[in-house]
């Protein structure tokens, strides 16, 4: 009896003993042990904090250089009025706004069909070493630089339009064509992925029942891809309304409001590009402000791309 209360006691006392151990092994382990997957996931959390804030404080400098000149001509005559003319204290950017309109529009009218046609054959019909050799030349499109584009324009695009249909060459046409081959990559390639991305199980059902394969691509590929189409040409568009290079080179900067195709014009973009480097006082700042509505049509344009997709999500569904 006495040996089975000693052996009782002692395992106590090592029990005792080793819940001290224990506490101080956990509470290192809390605040000083670091893994690999902690370590990744504080770099990644920092690298989004970055990325944030780096847009934060943009927005923040740019509405507060432009705001105040809006604020002080009055939002509707910086938007609507036609005149710039910053030596007599003229600042309106409508027809700027409206060349930007028309020329992005302008180059929608011909890039979208194009391109969707073009994923539609990439995807569905061409074999796939065909498919990828044109994804890969599509990439490589992508990649060249839009001052190339430019001098492309104004070597070949230019005289064509000076020598065959009328004007100086330097036109919401030009203009138009350039902007059109530039986004037509994001076109594709966007399309192409959300094509692709259309289960095989809805083409397999629709031959089932007797479709063929034109019908299927109608009728069942493309509404189900709807979401990644209308998001792609957003997306061009996007990046047809903020290109400026090329389109500075083209277009002939012109600041009266175009009367055709053929007539010069200058985009909000190339507005800032061709004065910011001499302009001062309350001319800056109109830079600044056009700068900030080109922030705001961005903005929109990531709205609307937001709202598609989850459209796109809900018919799915």
């Amino acid at each position: 009896m006495a040996r089975t209360n000693l052996d009782a006691w002692g395992a106590g006392w090592s029990q005792a003993e080793a819940k001290p151990a224990d506490k101080s092994r956990q509470v290192s382990g809390l605040f000083f042990r670091v893994t690999p997957e902690s370590l990744i996931e504080l770099l990644l959390k920092a690298c989004a904090a970055i990325a944030i804030l780096t847009i934060v404080l943009i927005s923040i400098f740019i509405f507060a250089r432009g705001i105040p000149l809006i604020w002080k001509i009055g939002w509707a005559d910086f938007i609507f009025n036609l005149k710039w003319s910053p030596s007599h204290g003229s600042y309106g950017i409508g027809a700027m706004l409206a060349g930007s309109l028309l020329v992005t529009a302008s180059s929608l009218i011909w890039s979208v069909p194009l391109g969707i046609l073009t994923a539609i054959f990439m995807a569905e019909i061409a074999p796939p070493k065909i498919g990828n050799m044109l994804g890969r030349m599509v990439e490589l499109l992508a990649g060249i630089p839009s001052v190339v584009f430019g001098f492309f324009g104004l070597i070949v695009i230019v005289p064509f339009i000076r020598n065959y249909l009328g004007g100086n060459g330097m036109s919401v046409l030009a203009g138009a064509i350039i902007l059109g081959i530039m986004i037509l990559p994001t076109i594709i390639s966007i399309s192409r992925d959300a094509i692709r991305a259309v289960p095989g199980e809805y083409k397999e059902g629709s031959l089932a029942l007797g479709a063929t394969h034109m019908q299927s691509i109608r009728g069942v590929i493309l509404p189900a891809a709807r979401s990644g189409i209308i998001t792609a040409v957003i997306l061009g568009m996007g990046r047809a309304i903020g290109e400026t290079m090329a389109v500075v080179m083209v277009t002939g900067n012109s600041t009266m409001l175009p009367s055709s195709i053929l007539s010069p014009v200058r985009t909000m973009t190339s507005n800032i590009v061709l004065e910011m480097g001499y302009a001062a006082g309350d001319h800056q700042a109109a830079l600044f402000a056009t700068g900030a509505m080109l922030f705001i049509f961005i903005m929109i344009l990531n709205l609307v791309v937001s709202f598609s997709i989850k459209a796109g999500k809900n018919y799915a569904d």
